[in-house]
């Protein structure tokens, strides 16, 4: 069996293991620049044994962000990024940082710029209709996405994950539901996945074979009408003939219609209702339950799914989701996955990956309470952590 605790290789660099810090947005960048909170979020991901840290999240645009206190990738942006991996690799674990476009999960009012759909929406963050970019800003968004790439490579990345997941702008390109153009973006599966395809070509050709190359990519949204497995079997395939990337992280659910799904666990509706300003708190509460769907909380509770993709695929596959064991580990590596990608237990205990090296019998101290979500907004941390850093 693929030992856990040994390097691997991903594309062209060698992880320390086969564990990688999730992209979990960190809410430490209120400048949207590298702070020295943020840097130290990840310094301790990294010394607590991780293979990869994933920086969470990247903008490829200022209207490419949730709201305006992401990062987004620009030249000003490098010289913090550039400490952050420093630390990080200082600490002994190669870092990745996660690029995209929000899309239709962009809070234009936030940003002061308009979210972008692949089709006619309204815009409940914005409070206002999405627009729709023509086939010459679509061009943009291909260009900016090599463009953000090539500042992750400046600043010191070892790796790329471009998010095609969870119904931002890419992923909304794939929905069924979200996607109703009637041009070459549109329509077929093969058009829906078009923009998927040319984004991992013109990241792969902006950092060639320096650094890895990972998408995040749903297998489906859970939302009646959304993006369904046997279409999404069908885009990692295309993808893995492209020959672009070097992992797929296999993800599900939708940020715009149903995260609980690629979460699993208590859906905290009163924190988040709490957190929330007005009038996007008042009516939280009207659709709040719809919104964060009950889920029942098991270990590795997206591998049915993932299961299939192994089947169908050659190309190297990391496993997200209810990952909290060296048991569960020993599974995903036993079904053929080549990694496997924590959130939620490193909040936890972000020295867990030693912890379980140390004495393989270790159980994760995560109750999957969900309580971390809402606290994305004031510095992402777990609430039940005794020692975890303040607020911002």
């Amino acid at each position: 069996m693929t030992e856990i605790f040994a390097p691997a290789r991903l594309g062209p660099i060698t992880l320390r293991n086969r564990v990688i810090k999730a992209a979990t947005f960190e809410g430490r960048t209120p400048d949207a620049l590298v702070t020295d909170e943020l840097i130290a979020f990840h310094r301790e991901m990294a010394a607590g044994g991780v293979g990869l840290t994933t920086v969470a999240y990247c903008a490829t645009a200022p209207g490419g962000r949730t709201d305006r206190h992401q990062i987004w990738m620009r030249p000003e942006a490098v010289p913090g990024l550039r400490r952050l991996t420093d630390a990080v690799h200082a600490a002994g674990a190669l870092a990745s940082a996660q690029i995209g476009h929000a899309g239709p999960v962009a809070n234009a009012a936030s940003n002061r710029a308009p979210a972008l759909a692949p089709s006619r929406l309204f815009s409940p963050l914005g409070m206002r209709p999405m627009h729709v970019p023509d086939d010459t800003e679509i061009r943009g968004i291909i260009a900016e996405h090599a463009t953000a790439a090539r500042i992750a490579e400046e600043a010191g990345f070892d790796a790329i994950e471009i998010h095609f997941g969870h119904n931002y702008l890419v992923s909304s390109f794939l929905s069924p539901l979200l996607n109703r153009r009637k041009d070459g973006y549109g329509g077929s599966l093969v058009n829906r996945a078009r923009l998927a395809r040319e984004i991992a070509r013109a990241v792969r050709d902006a950092v060639g074979d320096r650094l890895a190359v990972i998408a995040k990519l749903n297998m489906e949204d859970g939302v009646r009408a959304g993006l369904r497995l046997p279409e999404s079997l069908r885009v990692a395939a295309w993808l893995e003939q492209d020959g672009a990337l070097d992992a797929l992280e296999l993800t599900a659910g939708s940020s715009l219609l149903n995260p609980m799904l690629y979460f699993h666990g208590d859906a905290p509706r009163h924190e988040f209702a709490q957190v929330l300003p007005p009038p996007a708190r008042w009516g939280f509460r009207l659709i709040g339950r719809g919104f964060l769907r009950e889920y029942p909380y098991r270990e590795a509770y997206l591998l049915d799914r993932a299961r299939q993709f192994r089947r169908e695929l050659t190309m190297p596959l990391i496993l997200l989701g209810g990952i909290t064991n060296h048991d569960t580990m020993r599974l995903a590596m036993a079904e053929g996955f080549d990694f496997v990608a924590l959130g939620r237990a490193l909040l936890r205990e972000p020295d867990l990956v030693r912890r379980i090296e140390a004495d393989r019998t270790r159980r994760s101290a995560c109750i999957h309470c969900n309580q971390c979500m809402p606290t994305i907004y004031s510095g992402t941390r777990c609430v039940l952590r005794l020692d975890s850093p303040a607020a911002l």
